[in-house]
């Protein structure tokens, strides 16, 4: 790679680390889609800046030190393929900055968008007093759903002791101590009694074959929030068996399932699956009522098994 000495300014930095994450063939899905964009956010965050900085001020010249830490950054990020994220310590999903690291996925749900229209009309006007989110990783989608429905109260369940730690700092960054709250949970087994008008997850759904086959970006996340069997239904298939005992009678599930869409439609081709469409890009979102789990679920347990 280039002598980091011969980059001066943050511009010098941003156009040289594009151009060498392009030459690389460097892979972008963790919240940016191209290597200008994905440069400049491993710039200002390695620097301690944010997007809010004028862009005359990319024409500061740098220190010693902020060249070096830069050299070090599109190093791992270019050679090592960290995503950029887990190298700042950062990620935004709607409007929100929350703290990331290689515990947990990097915020990238096409969920935001229903969260942004409080999931109408999907919910049906019913309104939200305790939501849940499912494998909830950075905690980033419960957070964003206490932002939208300011009067609820909202769980937020993962298995992983090291991810809510994540998921704790995130909800004492956003100040939402005592309204959200973090729960060890294996799915659903660490709740009692407790009934929710809205469940939204994005679990765990990419199959053993997939896994083999994603870039390498992807594989410095954690694999546990990755991987779900043979078929990547394991965990989606209990969702779907248990959250009837933990709704609302006229609650209402969304779970994110990606490119397994369609091996959960070949799975359960009696379910009546509600497929999202998304006005900003993404798919594999389903949501589901309460009363529909019901009805179904004699078909869930046999084709479950």
């Amino acid at each position: 790679m280039l002598p980091h000495d011969e980059l001066i300014t943050l511009r010098d930095w941003v156009r040289w680390g594009a151009s060498a994450m392009t030459q690389h063939k460097v892979f972008f899905g963790h919240g940016t889609d191209n290597a200008l964009d994905d440069a400049l956010e491993l710039v200002l965050g390695l620097l301690h800046l944010d997007h809010s900085l004028p862009s005359d001020y990319l024409d500061a010249r740098l220190t010693a030190a902020e060249r070096a830490r830069l050299h070090e950054g599109f190093q791992k990020r270019i050679e090592d393929r960290i995503p950029t994220a887990y190298l700042t310590g950062r990620a935004y999903f709607y409007g929100m900055e929350f703290i990331v690291n290689e515990n947990v996925l990097i915020p990238r749900s096409p969920i935001a968008e229903l969260i942004d229209d409080q999931f109408e009309p999907w919910l049906g006007g019913v309104e939200v007093t305790r939501a849940m989110d499912l494998c909830t990783g950075s905690g980033c989608i419960g957070i964003a759903m206490a932002q939208a429905f300011p009067d609820a109260d909202v769980d937020l369940l993962d298995i992983s002791p090291s991810a809510l730690d994540i998921t704790q700092q995130n909800i004492d960054k956003h100040q939402l101590a005592g309204r959200v709250t973090a729960i060890q949970s294996d799915v659903f087994a660490g709740l009692s009694d407790e009934r929710y008008e809205l469940i939204v997850s994005n679990p765990p759904y990419v199959s053993t074959r997939e896994m083999e086959e994603l870039p390498a970006e992807y594989l410095n996340e954690p694999e546990l929030a990755l991987e779900a069997g043979d078929d990547g239904m394991d965990i989606v298939s209990q969702i779907l068996l248990q959250a009837p005992n933990y709704l609302t009678d006229d609650g209402l599930l969304v779970v994110e399932v990606g490119a397994s869409a369609d091996l959960l439609m070949e799975r359960y081709p009696n379910v009546p699956f509600m497929w999202i469409d998304f006005e900003y890009g993404g798919d594999g979102v389903f949501a589901i009522t309460a009363e529909q789990l019901v009805e179904c679920r004699d078909a869930l347990i046999r084709s479950s098994h």
